[in-house]
C-alpha cells in the first residue's frame, strides 16, 4: 500500500507590491512592506494578482529612496516590467528570518487571546499591531465591540505564548475604561 504525506500548504506572507516599471531594462519599482534589505536575502520571490501567481528569480536589488528596484530573470524590457505593474510581492515561510527571543512576526501575534493576569480573565483578541508609535500597540478586541491599545512594553506583556495563542498582560486600574466589567 503507496503511503500518501499530505503537506500542508505553504502560506505567503507579502512583502510589498510593485508600483511601476523603471528605466528600459526591465527593472520595477517595489513599495516594500518589509525592511529595505530583505530583497538582497532572497534568490526567489512569488508575484500574483488575481489571475496568476508565479515565481520569479531575482537577479539584482538597488534602493531609489525608500523604494526597492529589482531586476527579475527573464524580464528583460519596460514592456515586460510594465506588464508586473500592481502585482503583490510574496515570501513562503521557508524565507522567514529566525526572530530574535521576545520578537515576533505580527501574523502570528493576530487572533491571539489577551488574558488579565490579574483577573484571569480573557479581556479580548489581538487584532493588529500599529508600530508608527515609539513602541508597538496591541489592538485589541474587547468583548461588545469595544478596542483598547495595550503597549508591547514589559510594563505591559508579561508573557507571549505563540504555540497556545496567549498574550498575558498586567494592566493599571481603569486601563479598560470600564469595560472589564462589560
Amino acid at each position: 500500500m503507496p503511503i500518501v504525506v499530505f503537506r500542508r500548504k505553504m502560506e505567503r506572507i507579502k512583502i510589498g507590491q510593485i508600483v511601476n516599471a523603471v528605466a528600459l531594462r526591465g527593472e520595477v519599482k517595489i513599495y516594500n512592506y518589509s525592511d529595505l534589505e530583505r530583497f538582497e536575502e532572497l534568490d526567489t520571490v512569488i508575484l500574483a494578482n488575481r489571475k496568476q501567481s508565479k515565481e520569479y528569480k531575482i537577479e539584482n536589488v538597488r534602493y531609489q529612496k525608500n523604494m526597492v528596484i529589482v531586476k527579475f530573470k527573464g524580464v528583460n524590457d519596460r514592456n515586460q516590467a510594465e506588464a508586473l505593474k500592481d502585482y503583490e510581492v510574496f515570501i513562503t515561510e521557508e524565507d522567514l528570518r529566525e526572530l530574535p527571543e521576545d520578537t515576533f512576526y505580527i501574523r502570528d501575534l493576530i487572533g491571539c487571546a489577551v488574558k488579565d493576569l490579574e483577573t484571569g480573565n480573557v479581556i479580548g483578541t489581538i487584532s493588529d499591531v500599529l508600530q508608527n508609535t515609539a513602541q508597538d500597540l496591541y489592538q485589541v478586541d474587547l468583548e461588545g465591540g469595544k478596542q483598547v491599545f495595550i503597549p508591547a512594553v514589559a510594563q505591559f506583556v508579561k508573557n507571549v505564548n505563540i504555540a497556545e495563542k496567549l498574550v498575558e498582560v498586567t494592566l493599571i486600574p481603569g486601563f479598560l475604561g470600564g469595560a472589564e466589567e462589560a
